[in-house]
């Protein structure tokens, strides 16, 4: 049977990448992890192997790279190759949405309109802005469903709140440009 065309495409980079992190996982760089993550996760070039997977997104996630970060948060959410666990879920999330992966923000407003309906009355205002902050800050990059789960919580907002969370979104987006 023909490999599919992604296979076919992370074949080459695959051999040569495992060989090299193979021989000393220290020297690779976390983008090169990211991809020997990817290669487990989906199959490509060798067997698919959640466990070595998450093995390979935490170490590219330690070095800051935030897909990886992503990668390996949904992997805690799921039990994906680790022990589920969502409070691991939710600290990668947090990591990769303040790099601004709009993915890990759309999750961490999840998280946070959640917790607004676990909490008491006092802590889900608190809950609610930040929700707002993080579905703001994932629907301005266009992210899938965010301007839906935004509108939801809009709903809920005071006018207080309201502003407080376009000012916390727009202190974020500051301080992620500047870097």
């Amino acid at each position: 049977m023909n490999k599919t065309w992604y296979r076919k495409l992370f074949r080459h980079d695959e051999a040569s990448d495992s060989a090299r992190a193979k021989s000393d996982s220290s020297s690779v760089d976390a983008e090169t992890q990211f991809a020997l993550a990817v290669n487990y996760d989906i199959g490509a070039g060798e067997a698919q192997d959640d466990t070595k997977a998450a093995n390979w997104y935490r170490k590219s996630a330690e070095r800051g790279y935030a897909l990886a970060q992503f990668n390996l948060a949904l992997m805690y959410d799921h039990g994906q190759g680790v022990a589920k666990d969502q409070a691991e879920a939710a600290k990668w999330f947090l990591k990769a949405a303040d790099q601004g992966d709009a993915g890990a923000q759309f999750q961490m407003g999840k998280r946070c309109q959640r917790d607004s309906f676990d909490v008491s009355k006092d802590n889900a205002g608190e809950a609610r802005i930040e929700a707002f902050k993080w579905f703001n800050l994932a629907a301005e990059q266009g992210y899938k469903d965010s301007e839906t789960h935004l509108e939801r919580v809009n709903l809920l907002l005071t006018q207080e709140q309201l502003d407080e969370g376009q000012r916390r979104s727009a202190a974020f987006a500051t301080r992620l440009k500047r870097g």
